[in-house]
């Protein structure tokens, strides 16, 4: 569970603590307060990405060059602080227990945490970056090989679209791709195979999650579709070659998969309604967080943010039935809904310009 987190000059906090219950947190206020600013404090705080792909000048306050996070989160009996420096213009600097990290993947596993906000109906109905971001995302947080694998590939990726460019100018450099093939052919099969095993794992859950949402009454699968097999991969990075050079970027490889949620026959982000699509995300969500609870043994942090106004009734007591025992933090504009719904509320905070006012 997350203790606490300390806020300095992060998005429109100038410096505010939160001290949190194990059980359901709730953050209220009006729209544009800083309620979300929060949770996606947590979730740097834990993964050290915003959870919407924000660089990290843009979560520092306006009008200040550098931001800072002080998280504590309890596992195992234990507490760990973890410290995250923001600062324009360098990398994210950070520090568990007072000892500085080189590697980020050194901080994964520290806490698990699963983020559910109406944009996540994005996964669903949105372009393929958005269902990659989520695969990669979740699975860097499960697994340290894969984060090191996804490293080096963008790091082999950004280097060999460069050398596309140069050769476009210089046809005698072509024979340097090689130096590079090698190693983005090695780091791409290894993402492949890795997001295979993933998405075959949470398709099996989700399609008893969606069952149970619907009553039976539908079925749902995830079909991943990668750019390529990882058998096929070195021979068709070779017959896409001359395009790359043409295009100056690389067109084969993981960067380019994607998956596809079929109900029955149906394509959902083509054919479903926008019901099916909200109650394949929440599926989704629900199918989150107990692949997190298979992999690694203990129950993820959740975050909410603002999700209770987006479901209907049925859907809004599937989500608190299930979220039972799970340290959960909500953003929300009034606290009605869960008083009507009879929710137990642990602790409540109240959001106004920056400013937190603990109930």
């Amino acid at each position: 569970m997350i203790q606490s987190i300390e806020l300095s000059n992060f998005r429109n906090y100038e410096r505010e603590s939160f001290a949190f219950h194990e059980g359901t947190n709730v953050l209220y206020g009006d729209n544009a307060q800083g309620k979300t600013n929060v949770l996606e404090a947590i979730y740097v705080g834990g993964t050290t990405k915003s959870h919407k792909g924000s660089k990290d000048s843009e979560m520092i306050r306006s009008g200040c060059k550098e931001a800072h996070l002080r998280y504590f989160i309890e596992k195992n009996s234990r507490v760990s602080k973890v410290e995250l420096h923001m600062k324009k213009g360098s990398s994210k600097g950070i520090a568990i227990d007072g000892v500085p990290i080189k590697n980020s993947s050194e901080l994964l596993g520290l806490s698990n945490i699963v983020f559910f906000s109406p944009e996540d109906l994005g996964i669903i109905k949105d372009g393929p970056e958005m269902r990659r971001r989520f695969i990669d995302m979740e699975l860097c947080q499960l697994n340290k090989m894969y984060l090191s694998y996804l490293t080096h590939y963008k790091k082999v990726l950004k280097q060999r679209n460069a050398v596309l460019k140069q050769i476009q100018e210089n046809n005698d450099l072509r024979p340097t791709l090689e130096i590079w093939n090698s190693q983005f052919i090695h780091y791409g099969v290894k993402i492949i195979e890795l997001r295979e095993e993933f998405l075959q794992q949470l398709n099996d859950i989700m399609k008893l999650k969606h069952k149970s949402l619907t009553g039976g009454k539908e079925s749902i699968d995830i079909v991943y579709q990668p750019n390529c097999k990882p058998k096929d991969f070195e021979n068709q990075l070779f017959m896409n070659e001359d395009r790359d050079i043409y295009m100056g970027t690389t067109t084969t490889g993981p960067h380019r998969d994607d998956m596809i949620f079929m109900n029955e026959d149906k394509d959902l982000r083509k054919y479903g309604s926008q019901g099916q699509k909200r109650t394949a995300a929440l599926s989704l969500k629900m199918s989150e967080i107990e692949i997190v609870e298979q992999t690694i043994g203990e129950k993820p942090i959740l975050l909410l943010d603002d999700v209770l106004s987006e479901l209907d009734r049925s859907r809004q007591n599937y989500l608190l039935e299930n979220i039972k025992g799970i340290q959960t933090i909500i953003t929300c504009t009034g606290l009605e809904e869960f008083i009507k719904n009879g929710v137990n509320i642990d602790r409540t905070f109240e959001i106004k310009s920056g400013t937190s006012n603990q109930k």
